[in-house]
């Protein structure tokens, strides 16, 4: 059971710029992702992000924020036949766009290159009418980024509206770092019970969906 202040403590955190852990449902991916703001990523960040959650290190960026860069749906740009009939199980389409990385970066892969390319993306996020994106970054890159649906949790409940609107009831930049928990044994995503065990040992907020869409949608 949730407690019923645990909205505000994950808010808290994240004000600060702390990550959180946040579980979508069992009946959607049934996924916990550690979340940060974006403008608050450092190298370690990105090592954590590596070994203790495993998943793919992607980037959530507001709707607005994407119209603004002129950033697709990649599935809308891509002129493969790979990318028709496009079958989720657990929501109606992908939230992917392009993959980036800064241009000040060398191979983009590094802790300390990703590291790079998430804060500006943070930064840019924060003032999109000031930033000329491709001057910016270049794509293809190595971080993966997402473009959250335009109402957020109305439209839709995963990890990329939950993470924005997260940091909007928080004060963030709408621009959020969401990584995937694997179980290190199994392989698959790590059970809501490993994932809380793991942010008690780590001095970490976790938060269901559910308490987050009762707030925040």
């Amino acid at each position: 059971m949730q407690r019923a202040d645990a909205v505000d403590d994950v808010v808290a955190a994240f004000r600060r710029g702390d990550p959180v852990l946040v579980h979508d449902a069992a009946d959607r991916e049934g996924e916990t992702d550690l979340v940060y703001p974006a403008e608050a990523v450092t190298p370690a960040a990105l090592a954590r992000l590596r070994n203790d959650a495993g998943g793919l290190v992607c980037v959530a960026l507001s709707d607005a924020v994407c119209r603004a860069f002129d950033l697709p749906f990649i599935q809308d740009v891509l002129d493969h036949p790979a990318s028709d009939d496009h079958d989720l199980r657990y929501d109606e389409r992908s939230s992917f766009s392009l993959t980036v990385n800064h241009r000040e970066t060398f191979t983009g892969i590094t802790d300390e290159d990703r590291a790079r390319t998430i804060v500006e993306l943070g930064r840019a996020a924060a003032d999109p009418t000031s930033v000329a994106f491709a001057e910016e970054f270049r794509a293809p890159g190595h971080v993966h980024l997402l473009r959250a649906a335009p109402d957020l949790l109305v439209d839709r409940e995963g990890h990329t509206e939950l993470g924005i609107a997260l940091a909007a009831e928080a004060g963030r930049a709408p621009a959020v770092v969401v990584c995937e928990m694997l179980d290190d044994e199994t392989g698959a995503a790590l059970p809501p019970a490993d994932a809380r065990a793991y942010a008690a040992r780590h001095g970490l907020q976790y938060v269901e969906g559910a308490a987050l869409l009762d707030r925040l949608a």
